[in-house]
């Protein structure tokens, strides 16, 4: 009993650490945008919005950001939720502080593309900032609850990300992707982790649901197959007409 509880403790170490890791590729991503010369970054108008009492995300690095900002916001709310909820009050320390991680990073992913839209961007053309979210599906006192759904948005985003890169433009932009899909996979992983543990299922982490078992990729969906699984959480409504 004694080696179980040092291999344990090992495992739970290792994510923290793995996690800790995720947490500076999202620092270098905030520092290549802060160093970049303004030539990098090069607004793109989108076509006239079809329907004007609608907001559009725009096509080509206008849009994929735009696209990449609703989710992270999405996130965002919902792991803000999740460490005000009556489960993480009461989660294992490991959980509670994996949880917190995840939290915080998402919060910066949010940021980060506020910032650099805003930066980069007119103002009419970015996203608005509180996007209003329905969450009544999830039970925030309940531990498989919070984790289902918390798999469900990190793979979603993996796929997310892996799917828009196509659609990137700017060299730059596909850079700061990269790095935040690598942070993305890892939250999936992290997640599937604690699940699989609950199961006895160790392989769960990457499993075939999650990764091609004859490729070993992750997968990837366009903006239009995210955005309409994503409906159910998304009250505030927009469109997305000018991206795949």
């Amino acid at each position: 009993m004694k080696n179980k509880k040092i291999k344990v403790e090992s495992i739970n170490n290792n994510r923290r650490r793995f996690l800790k890791m995720s947490g500076i590729a999202l620092a270098g991503s905030g520092i290549l945008l802060a160093c970049s010369n303004d030539d990098d970054f090069t607004p793109i108008d989108p076509a006239p919005d079809p329907d004007p009492n609608t907001f559009d995300l725009g096509g080509g690095d206008l849009g994929v950001l735009n696209y990449a900002y609703a989710l992270e916001q999405l996130e965002a709310e919902f792991y803000t939720r999740v460490v005000n909820g009556s489960y993480w009050n009461g989660a294992a320390s490991e959980e509670k502080q994996i949880l917190q991680d995840l939290y915080n990073h998402e919060v910066n992913h949010r940021e980060f593309f506020k910032a650099a839209l805003n930066a980069n961007f007119d103002a009419d053309l970015v996203l608005p900032e509180s996007l209003e979210f329905n969450f009544e599906s999830v039970d925030f006192s309940n531990r498989n609850s919070v984790l289902e759904t918390a798999q469900l948005l990190e793979d979603t985003g993996v796929k997310a990300y892996n799917g828009a890169g196509k659609i990137i433009e700017t060299a730059a932009y596909l850079v700061i992707a990269g790095k935040i899909v690598s942070v993305e996979a890892r939250h999936a992983a992290a997640i599937r982790s604690i699940r699989g543990n609950d199961m006895g299922d160790f392989k769960l982490f990457a499993g075939d649901d999650a990764v091609d078992p004859n490729t070993g990729l992750d997968g990837a969906e366009d903006p239009s197959v995210i955005i309409d699984a994503a409906g159910g959480f998304i009250v505030t409504p927009f469109t997305a007409n000018q991206l795949p």
